[in-house]
């Protein structure tokens, strides 16, 4: 059951969609199921001698007083507005039953406490099977506001109740950290204009996604800007510095004005104080950032995602909590740095994990910075990693899964349940990459004689694993990457015992898939040795190393993503 909580400052026209038609034709029978006073609020779907008319003089009468005592000044947002709606799968409710849950959601939200004779108008009106719409005009009979502070979450907690009682499909309680979810006028003006997503949610995820790449507050705007997105700044009086801003998605008009969504409303962690927490200044942007291997951006991002993994183990909600919303970038860059068909899985799982990025426990940003820098780097990252790409992606699902237990034992709902939806997203992505180049690696498997000579390796580095390894059907795949590892100068034993660590082996279903993305990332030595004695001797055989640029590049608005 879901209640949506909204203001406004016309009675009339509320009354005259509730009991209208519809966009769509699809108000049936509108009427009214509970009221402050039943006798007193005309019905104009029951009686037809009522009028919209009259029912909004009724429920304004004590806004029209407070009105002339105001000097003809109406009290500001008096028109108190509540969808309540039941879950897809829901049983039927009668109009007996949605009368209870209306005078229970406006007794929770303090709309009218039950026993107080000088409590709000309000009527709650059913036009549909599934759900009804709570009318109220938030001026008291003694002429004070309610007190209606935190209504929404008050109107949640109650229809957990309500569901528990009345049989119906319990639904996830909130925490005050979930954006704001489109109104009905932004679908219906979405679905004239063809588009599968609202412009408010548009703007949510080109924001994150630009977020997660950029380094400073003014590349944030650059970035957006070269999307076409309108942005308007709010500069403080004394400072001139900018305490806010307002995204417009191109295109979206009123009136032939831009629609202005402020970056808070799009999602609390997007405020323009929230995203100085996560972003340094331009002087840091500015340092230029040498890579000497394009592929260590794959391998240290890897790393950090496997150290924000033992994070979660830890006391410190903070310190996790910082590495989930760091996380949370780099899911958005991986999307970006990577191509092919599993792409779109990875896009689905950054969308995803921005409800789990962020609760009630305040992030610590700072703890998180290794695993932030190594996300950036991701977005100005090769494109063909080969298997590091599946590692990284390997790793992600792990975190993913540990993310949903993390909130669940805090009693994060809806994070736990958006990582979970997150880290399978994740898994589709990987099967789709991994499948095929372990069979390809199981098919360039060693001679047999190499083959034994690993399985001695792996009981002497890993006895209490080595059974289950060598049953794993991804053993064959294994023993290539082994031989490719021991090419690139790795001892097999010392190596196995160094990956074999890691606490996924423990737990894992396949511990040799984890071994072999393990050894995966792990860098060639004979290129490392090489690279050291070109530095040494101070050669110029070797390339300069690339220079990330320090500004964003400009992005093209239907890609909705950047280039590197």
């Amino acid at each position: 059951m879901v209640p949506d909580v909204s203001t406004g400052s016309d009675t009339l026209g509320l009354i005259n969609y509730l009991f209208g038609k519809g966009r769509r034709d699809e108000h049936t029978d509108p009427h009214i199921v509970a009221a402050w006073d039943m006798a007193g609020a005309p019905d104009p779907g029951r009686n037809p001698e009522a009028t919209y008319t009259q029912l909004a003089k009724r429920l304004d009468h004590h806004v029209d007083l407070r009105t002339r005592e105001l000097g003809g000044k109406k009290p500001p947002k008096h028109v108190w507005h509540c969808p309540v709606r039941t879950a897809p799968g829901d049983r039927y409710l009668t109009d007996a039953e949605w009368a209870e849950v209306a005078r229970r959601v406006v007794a929770a939200t303090g709309i009218a406490p039950e026993g107080d004779d000088q409590a709000c108008r309000w009527i709650a009106v059913r036009h549909a099977d599934d759900h009804i719409h709570i009318l109220a005009t938030s001026v008291r009979a003694d002429g004070r506001r309610p007190r209606t502070n935190r209504d929404g979450w008050r109107a949640q907690q109650e229809c957990r109740k309500i569901e528990a009682e009345f049989g119906l499909r319990r639904l996830k309680s909130g925490d005050l950290t979930a954006p704001r979810t489109p109104t009905g006028a932004e679908r219906a003006k979405a679905e004239r204009q063809g588009q599968n997503v609202t412009a408010r949610e548009w703007l949510r995820e080109q924001a994150y996604a630009v977020a997660a790449a950029v380094r400073s507050i003014d590349d944030y705007f650059t970035v957006l800007t070269s999307l076409g997105i309108h942005i308007k700044p709010r500069i403080g009086p004394e400072t001139g510095e900018v305490t806010g801003y307002s995204l417009a998605a191109p295109g979206d008009t009123a009136q032939g004005e831009p629609v202005w969504y402020g970056g808070s409303s799009l999602a609390p962690d997007l405020s323009i104080n929230r995203l100085r927490e996560r972003l340094p200044g331009q002087d840091v942007a500015n340092r230029p950032q040498h890579v000497a291997d394009p592929t260590e951006t794959w391998r240290r991002a890897e790393t950090a995602i496997r150290h924000a993994h033992t994070v979660l183990d830890s006391n410190d909600d903070d310190v996790a909590q910082g590495h989930l919303d760091a996380f949370g970038d780099a899911l958005h860059n991986l999307a970006l740095a990577t191509r092919g068909p599993h792409q779109a899985e990875l896009q689905a799982a950054a969308r995803a994990f921005n409800r789990a990025r962020r609760s009630a426990t305040r992030a610590d940003h700072q703890a998180a910075t290794a695993l932030r820098e190594a996300a950036k780097e991701l977005a100005y990252a090769s494109h063909d990693p080969g298997g590091l790409a599946i590692a990284l992606i390997f790793a992600a699902l792990h975190l993913a899964r540990a993310a949903a237990k993390w909130h669940g034992q805090r009693g994060h709902e809806q994070q736990a349940a958006a990582a979970e939806r997150t880290f399978r997203h994740l898994q589709a992505s990987y099967h789709q990459t991994a499948e095929p180049v372990l069979a390809d690696l199981a098919r360039r498997a060693p001679h047999a004689t190499t083959i034994r000579r690993f399985e001695q390796d792996l009981c002497a580095a890993l006895p209490d694993h080595a059974d289950r390894i060598l049953a794993d059907p991804a053993w064959p795949a294994l023993t290539t990457t082994l031989a490719r590892a021991e090419t690139a100068g790795h001892n097999p034993r010392r190596l196995l015992a160094e990956v074999g660590t890691e606490r996924e082996l423990d737990t894992a279903e396949r511990p040799a898939e984890v071994l072999n993305w393990r050894i995966t990332t792990q860098p060639d030595r004979h290129a490392q040795a090489a690279r050291r004695r070109s530095s040494i001797r101070g050669t110029s055989s070797v390339p300069a190393a690339p220079q990330r640029p320090a500004t964003s590049v400009p992005i093209r608005p239907e890609e909705r993503g950047r280039h590197r």
